[in-house]
């Protein structure tokens, strides 16, 4: 018997809620975000029908089209790279962005926000040249400069570590992240509860270095 998309969902909360036990934490203190990029709307329709509301895209085209052929009532987060000629779509498309990796485009989500909108700094923590993200010495301007801004508001931090097959390879990263989310925090008396970092492979490490949210596609989605 194949396995259903209950079956999926069932096995990674699991392991969330494992992961949260092993790090002294409660399940709620973690969200998951389904990561539909890719898949139909069927799919969507799919795990809404399990209970998820929660969920990842990574292109704004896509995102266009497929959307309002999705249930309603759903809550449809960014987490892929956005440019900033795309800002005005995504600034009222979703309903957070995860991705906001300079100030230029933090600037155009501002411009065209038309109501309050979350957003997390991506942050390059490995410094890699193929990566997006802000530099980790560069945080601290973009929060004083989101902290002047009437839409655009600074929930937290989101990373995407170099990938590697064994988790404990990302631990570093992740714990990066956080002792930066609580550098930044002291230095702009900017509260930054969220950390976005952790995705199917590796979510267990990213709980217990202090992940919210944590970004599932394969494990509830299955491979494309």
């Amino acid at each position: 018997m194949s396995e259903t998309f209950a079956d999926r969902l069932e096995s990674v909360e699991q392991r969330i809620k494992a992961a949260c036990t092993n790090a002294g934490r409660e399940r709620d203190e973690v969200t998951l975000l389904a990561v539909s990029k890719t898949n139909p709307p069927e799919a969507v329709r799919e795990a809404v029908d399990c209970g998820l509301r929660l969920f990842g895209e990574n292109k704004v085209q896509e995102s266009q089209h497929k959307l309002p052929m999705c249930p309603s009532g759903l809550e449809w987060h960014l987490i892929g790279h956005l440019q900033s000629n795309k800002a005005k779509v995504a600034a009222n498309l979703f309903q957070m962005i995860h991705s906001v990796d300079s100030l230029k485009l933090l600037q155009a989500l501002e411009n065209h926000a038309i109501q309050t909108l979350p957003v997390l700094l991506q942050v390059n923590i490995a410094g890699e040249a193929a990566k997006y993200g802000l530099k980790p010495d560069e945080v601290a301007g973009v929060i004083e400069e989101a902290n002047r801004m009437s839409r655009c508001e600074v929930h937290g931090l989101m990373l995407i570590p170099p990938f590697s097959p064994d988790p404990e390879k990302t631990r570093a990263h992740f714990s990066n992240l956080r002792k930066l989310r609580d550098q930044l925090q002291d230095e702009t008396g900017t509260p930054l509860p969220e950390l976005s970092m952790g995705m199917s492979h590796d979510l267990e490490v990213a709980i217990e270095e202090g992940s919210t949210w944590v970004r599932i596609g394969t494990d509830l989605f299955g491979k494309r």
